[in-house]
């Protein structure tokens, strides 16, 4: 028996395998690709040059693969990549990238992406996140493993996430947040070490206390932000337990091009 609902429309060219499920008045675009397992629930979209995973579970009504919204884009065959087992619930929206960027959106993999949603053009999402009711990502926006986005949470472009991350409800974000930093407020400031979340991923005592030492050095010791990876360094070396978790925060910081909350 057919698993695709006889009122949904299927583009000839589209590519599913034989185990996808898509429910009744759902559309497949003709440059979809859908891996086993997936299911489109009813009502949804599903456009553009869009590759997407295995075990996927998108609720009804969601829009994925549609056109990026931002005025540069001349429909350019830009792509979007989702990988495995994600839950995508209602209304969620996943625009194609531009060519300004990399041309590609991305979602990772074991993502628990909430109602409301929405990841702009060239995003690019890390896997084992969670992302509240109405978490709103712009253009360019990067997130990194096991972050989370409580609800109403806004980045603004270009802004990137760090793993571990966790992001207070209605925070409006306009600069990086480290790896492991617990951020809230309007404006945003940073609160602490996500010690919850950590302990709740199995990180060892002498780990935690390696990144809380990293996050007194950068947050708390007065020091610019040169003189904190200076700092970081040498805690690296007298912290071998938590050397490789605290290397994380130090490299994220080389890379943040719109400061970070402070």
């Amino acid at each position: 028996m057919s698993k695709i609902h006889s009122t949904a429309i299927v583009d000839p060219k589209a590519e599913l395998d034989s185990s996808v499920e898509v429910g009744p008045y759902s559309v497949i675009g003709p440059h979809v690709r859908i891996d086993a397992g997936t299911v489109v629930g009813p009502h949804a979209v599903i456009e553009g040059h869009t590759t997407i995973g295995k075990d996927n579970k998108f609720f009804q009504f969601c829009s994925i693969g549609g056109a990026p919204q931002d005025k540069k884009w001349d429909g350019e065959p830009t792509r979007l990549e989702v990988g495995d087992r994600n839950t995508v619930r209602e209304f969620v929206s996943f625009n194609v990238g531009t060519v300004q960027d990399e041309g590609v959106t991305r979602v990772g993999s074991d993502n628990w992406i909430s109602a409301y949603v929405h990841v702009a053009h060239d995003c690019q999402v890390g896997s084992n996140t969670i992302f509240s009711n109405n978490a709103q990502l712009a253009g360019h926006v990067q997130v990194g493993d096991w972050a989370i986005l409580s609800g109403f949470v806004g980045v603004h472009q270009f802004c990137k996430i760090g793993a571990h991350a966790f992001i207070g409800m209605y925070t409006s974000l306009t600069q990086d947040v480290p790896p492991y930093v617990l951020v809230s407020g309007n404006p945003a400031g940073a609160r602490g070490v996500n010690l919850e979340g950590l302990k709740r991923r199995g990180f060892s005592r002498e780990q935690l206390d390696g990144i809380r030492s990293a996050y007194k050095l950068l947050y708390r010791s007065n020091l610019t932000l040169e003189e904190a990876k200076t700092a970081l360094l040498a805690e690296e070396e007298r912290l071998p337990a938590a050397s490789a978790d605290i290397r994380l925060l130090r490299e994220f910081l080389g890379t943040a091009t719109r400061g970070i909350v402070r």
